[in-house]
C-alpha cells in the first residue's frame, strides 16, 4: 500500500510511514529484548542504517537494555542502485566484539553479502553471539544463504530510500520509508 502526503518529495511514494516505523520499532525493541543478552553490542553498518540504529537503540533502552555502540561502514553499492558484488570495508570498528553479544544492524537485506561479511569478519574476531537485525527485508533470490534474526519490514524487490536510505546521496533525511514513484 502506498501513500501520497505533502511531505514527500513528487518522485517518491511512501510505503512505510513514520508513525508505522515508531510502532513497529517498539515491537522489535521487545523481541529482541526477550533475548536476555548480557553488555549487547550494537554494531550500526553505516551508512544506510543509521537512522533506524539509532531509534532502534532508544527503542532498546526504553525495554531496559542498555547497548554499547559501534559503527561498521560498508559499501557494496556506491552510487549504484544494484550491488557489485564486492564488499569494502570503508570504516572499521573501534571497540573489540570478543566474547560480547553483537546485535548487527543493517538497513536493506537483498543479496546478502553485506551482511554476511560483517556477520563473518564480527564472528572472526570471537562474538559470543551475533543477531542480525534489518529494517527491510527484500523477498528476493539471495547471492549468499542468510537470514535476518530480527526485520522489521518485508518488502518486494523494489529499490527503497529515506528513512536513512539513499540514491546517489539523495533522501536519506525523510522520516519515512519510500519509493521511486514510477514515471
Amino acid at each position: 500500500m502506498t501513500e501520497r502526503d505533502a511531505s514527500a518529495p513528487p518522485d517518491v511514494e511512501i510505503i512505510h510511514s513514520a508513525d508505522a516505523i515508531a510502532v513497529r520499532l517498539e515491537g522489535l525493541a521487545k523481541e529482541i529484548a526477550a533475548r536476555k543478552l548480557e553488555r549487547p553490542l550494537v554494531v550500526a553498518v553505516l551508512k544506510g542504517s543509521f537512522v533506524f540504529a539509532a531509534d532502534l537503540i532508544r527503542a532498546l533502552y526504553r525495554t531496559g537494555l542498555e547497548p554499547e555502540v559501534d559503527f561498521l561502514a560498508l559499501s557494496s553499492y556506491r552510487k549504484s542502485r544494484t550491488s557489485l558484488g564486492k564488499v569494502e570495508i570503508l570504516r572499521d570498528l573501534d571497540l573489540s566484539v570478543e566474547d560480547r553479544n553483537v546485535i548487527l544492524i543493517d538497513d536493506v537485506l537483498d543479496s546478502g553479502r553485506t551482511l554476511v561479511f560483517a556477520k563473518d569478519l564480527i564472528a572472526a574476531r570471537g562474538a559470543s553471539t551475533i543477531l542480525t537485525c534489518v529494517l527491510i527485508d527484500k523477498k528476493v533470490a539471495r547471492a549468499v544463504d542468510v537470514a535476518a534474526d530480527f526485520r522489521a519490514f518485508e518488502s518486494d524487490d523494489e529499490f527503497v530510500v529515506g528513512y536513512g536510505m539513499d540514491v546517489a546521496h539523495r533522501y536519506r533525511e525523510l522520516p519515512f520509508v519510500g519509493r521511486m514513484a514510477k514515471e
